[in-house]
């Protein structure tokens, strides 16, 4: 018996156009998770010293927008309106907060496809403090996002809510 060796063939495990729709998945249970707060409850509640979930969703807005702005141009900064880092920017409202998140989305709809894959291994200094590549930083906002919704999960749970299924993403 005769076997060869060659050498392994390179294959993409995920293509850009999957986590686009990867992320955009958990985006869109987070915003299930968002719209199924009380309007008092989102800016009020909070579990264990925990910040109220307007608060965490400013967070995930903030950095998905900052996120994929920055790794699509190298601006690194939020759009005005959506900028958690600014503490003179509030938004004070459920409406708002929905209206941001679904301005995001449709920001990551439109930048992540100018992210060019030969550019996943270039190390970056995300928001100008952060060093990490492309691929990371990817990774870094959905599982910043996946955090704070799982935060969510144990708000709505502690307010008598049922949460979203957590595999409902689509």
């Amino acid at each position: 018996m005769t076997t060869t060796t060659s050498a392994p063939k390179q294959t993409e495990l995920v293509t850009p156009a999957f986590f686009l729709s990867y992320w955009q998945g958990h985006r869109k249970l987070g915003r299930k998770v968002l719209a199924a707060f009380p309007e008092k409850e989102l800016f009020a509640f909070s579990v264990g010293g925990m910040r109220p979930y307007s608060e965490l969703a400013g967070e995930m807005i903030g950095l998905a927008s900052g996120g994929v702005k920055g790794l699509a141009t190298g601006n690194w900064e939020t759009t005005p309106m959506l900028d958690h880092f600014n503490s003179d920017v509030k938004m004070t409202t459920k409406q708002q907060i929905l209206e941001a998140w679904d301005e995001v989305t449709e920001q990551i709809n439109t930048l992540m496809p100018q992210i060019s894959p030969e550019t996943f291994d270039d190390k970056i200094m995300a928001f100008g403090q952060y060093e990490s590549t492309v691929r990371d930083m990817l990774l870094y906002l959905t599982d910043n996002d996946t955090h704070h919704r799982a935060q969510g999960f144990v708000y709505l749970r502690a307010l008598g809510i049922e949460p979203p299924a957590f595999w409902d993403r689509y």
